[in-house]
């Protein structure tokens, strides 16, 4: 609590002066409740959840499902932001025609909706190019959230697409 000191005048004059006061404050209650309005707000604050992607990989014992060839739209990520794309399944004998867009909503996304209109539940096939970073498959993954596609896997690189790549890049 607060206190007032006083104190007797010292001097000779015969004039009487006023008294010398001094206070003295104490802090005690003011510190007492900013650490008590601390640990309230602390302990009442809610924490930012991290938000996570949910994803089901398979564990290779099941057995494989066939891809049909009509269904399937191919994306490898390219450098720089690149999606090289193209429908259907890619082999050395009959090689697919690629196709380049970005990561815009003009790019990949009107790819996927357009994909969608023209074939019911497409199955979409995400392959990592070498130059590719992982900002670019969780961007591609993203995407595949937000134009709602029920069916996408993670497919290595094959020799084929290597082939088409190189001859596409020159």
């Amino acid at each position: 609590m607060a206190e007032i000191q006083s104190s007797a005048p010292t001097g000779r004059g015969t004039k009487s002066r006023g008294k010398k006061m001094s206070t003295r404050i104490d802090m005690t209650p003011m510190v007492d409740l900013a650490f008590l309005l601390l640990t309230f707000f602390i302990l009442t604050a809610s924490f930012n959840k991290p938000t996570v992607m949910e994803l089901t990989m398979p564990d290779g014992k099941g057995p494989r499902t066939p891809l049909s060839e009509k269904r399937a739209l191919t994306l490898i990520l390219g450098k720089n932001g690149q999606v090289h794309y193209f429908f259907g399944l890619n082999t050395e004998a009959e090689p697919a025609t690629l196709h380049t867009t970005t990561f815009s909503a003009e790019g990949l996304r009107r790819v996927l909706l357009e994909r969608q209109r023209q074939l019911p539940a497409p199955t979409v096939l995400i392959k990592a190019g070498q130059d590719a970073k992982y900002q670019d498959l969780v961007d591609a993954l993203d995407e595949m959230t937000i134009t709602d596609q029920q069916k996408y896997a993670l497919v290595d690189l094959s020799a084929a697409d290597r082939k088409l790549l190189a001859k596409n890049s020159l």
